[in-house]
């Protein structure tokens, strides 16, 4: 029989309300909260919170306070990269950030989403609303510029730029300038 973290990560409907589920989740809010209370020039205290905060990541990570997760452990980050201030990873599947990206401030990486159907979000014997995920992918050398959104299940190719106050609803190709809401793609380099 699957666990409910099982599910979520499987992408079917699990019952966030599970036990295990929520230990993490209250664990991870503990971790966020301490590391984004951590002074921003002690290395050693923010390096320790962030190898317990996130599931995996390389070398010379910078992720700025405030920072904010569902679980954290989701979380993979390659090497060299920057996350501003101020983002939201609803990591309740995989979010994923190659070598060398850049996160601007106020990004929101969501994973989760819920039925359409009012009579749908309620039902399912939990308090919680029913919810799935999608995994989300984010190539080497992206940038994602300040204030924008994907949305989940949603795969950027490397070297993309992803201008400012975009809304990324579908997946964007490698080698391209994309923007707006919804994101489309302005040109490729």
């Amino acid at each position: 029989m699957k666990s409910e973290k099982d599910k979520m990560l499987a992408g079917e409907y699990y019952d966030c309300g599970d036990e295990d589920l929520l230990r993490r989740w209250h664990e991870a809010k503990r971790l966020q909260a301490e590391y984004n209370a951590a002074a921003s020039d002690d290395m050693r205290r923010r390096a320790e919170l962030l190898d317990r905060l996130i599931g995996s990541h390389g070398e010379n990570v910078w992720i700025a306070a405030p920072f904010y997760v569902d679980y954290g452990e989701n979380i993979r980050l390659g090497r060299n990269v920057e996350i501003n201030m101020n983002c939201v990873f609803l990591d309740c599947n995989t979010i994923s950030i190659g070598d060398c990206s850049g996160i601007g401030p106020g990004v929101h990486i969501y994973t989760v989403f819920h039925p359409t159907d009012p009579a749908e979000r309620l039902s399912g014997g939990s308090n919680f609303w029913r919810s799935r995920t999608a995994p989300v992918t984010i190539g080497r050398n992206v940038w994602i510029g300040g204030g924008s959104i994907i949305l989940p299940g949603v795969s950027i190719g490397d070297e993309t730029t992803i201008g400012a106050g975009s809304v990324v609803t579908h997946d964007i190709p490698p080698r391209c300038v994309a923007a707006g809401n919804p994101c489309r793609i302005i040109k490729y380099l």
